[in-house]
């Protein structure tokens, strides 16, 4: 009994270690909130789960589970009290450099699981040390003080997101702020001494350099004026020389037009003469085709005038129409004749005047009379 009873009070004593370890960080409740800007990261049993989640309210088991909030916006880590030791063995402490920086929401998973939830310590603050002393052993004082360190943020923003790039964390470097070191006090007074000095050369330089741009300005003035009168002689020179050649050019331009009018004139009276030498021409040749073409008609109209009358003679040519004829010139040779004849005998007389044949019948001659 006396057993089981101190098995009981060593289980207690144990759950209530337990509760009093959640509630002192914060991962008793059942439910948590995660911010916004942020992811939330789970361990259970100090391994890192597979999943995050977004800003709002979640849940998990408190005995088994606990939350980490990643930001992955813009956030900024200060790097305090870095020393540095310059090539010539002085050391200097830069008071203060901030760096501006983001998580990529897609390597927040890797990256916390390669370097824990306090990655930037590594990447950044670590890195930050070891950039500035690589830096400060490489030069001296004055480099790191004055003459190269308007180059130092551009130089530790390359290589902070070089050698991110490179392990392939997910940061992104957008700007980094570096405060002027601290140096000791007999250092700086003769920094300053020298600044002084320096501020004594510039001022000279600068009072130099003005009495040399004035009489160099005066200079530039003369030679301008010189050079505007220049020009200004030469553009009258010139408007002279213009003003000449164009006068000569014009009356060059009259008379090769006069020459040109002259040419056209005797070309379009050329050109004229020809045409009207072409145009009688070519009348007489029409003129002589008709012609031609008068005296082919003519010859034509006589030729078929002559072949219609041989025709018409030739159909005309019958024994009727030559007995006709006969029957004609007798009766002209009776009519022209004054003797008269009575009797029977007539008939015989004209038988003798007419050979046989020539007068069919004695009708026919009293036709013919």
């Amino acid at each position: 009994m006396p057993l089981v009873l101190k098995i009981v009070g060593a289980v207690a004593v144990a759950f209530i270690g337990v509760s009093l370890y959640f509630l002192s960080t914060g991962n008793a409740l059942l439910f948590h909130t995660v911010p916004e800007g942020h992811l939330g990261v789970y361990r259970r049993f100090g391994a890192i789960l597979p999943t995050t989640t977004g800003p709002g309210l979640h849940f998990k088991n408190p005995l088994t589970t606990t939350a980490d909030f990643i930001q992955i916006t813009l956030q900024t880590d200060t790097v305090t009290n870095i020393p540095c030791g310059t090539s010539g063995g002085v050391t200097i402490y830069f008071d203060k450099i901030e760096v501006v920086n983001k998580l990529d929401r897609q390597h927040v998973l890797q990256t916390v699981t390669d370097y824990g939830i306090d990655y930037d310590k590594i990447w950044i603050f670590d890195k930050i040390h070891h950039e500035i002393n690589q830096f400060c052993s490489s030069h001296t004082l004055h480099e790191v003080y004055i003459d190269m360190f308007d180059q130092l943020d551009e130089s530790l923003a390359k290589a902070l997101q070089d050698s991110c790039d490179k392990w392939d964390t997910g940061i992104e470097i957008i700007a980094i702020r570096v405060t002027k070191p601290k140096i000791p006090s007999n250092i700086l007074k003769e920094f300053e001494s020298v600044e002084a000095g320096k501020a004594r050369l510039r001022v000279l330089e600068q009072e130099q350099l003005a009495t040399r741009k004035a009489a160099e300005t005066e200079a530039m003035r003369e030679r301008i004026y010189a050079e505007k009168e220049a020009v200004i002689a030469q553009i009258e020179a010139q408007k002279s020389a213009n003003v000449s050649r164009i006068n000569q050019d014009q009356v060059t331009s009259e008379t090769r037009a006069e020459a040109d009018r002259k040419k056209m004139v005797s070309q379009i009276k050329e050109e004229q003469l020809t045409l009207e030498k072409r145009g009688q021409a070519e009348r007489e040749r029409i003129d002589n085709e008709l012609y031609k073409e008068k005296r082919q008609m003519e010859n034509d109209l006589a030729f078929d005038k002559q072949k219609k009358e041989i025709e018409l003679q030739q159909v005309q040519l019958t024994d009727r129409f030559l007995r006709l004829r006969e029957i004609e010139e007798m009766a002209r040779a009776l009519g022209s004749t004054t003797k008269v004849y009575f009797g029977d005998s007539i008939p015989d007389m004209m038988m003798q005047l007419f050979p046989s044949g020539s007068v069919t019948s004695t009708q026919e001659l009293s036709q013919a009379a």
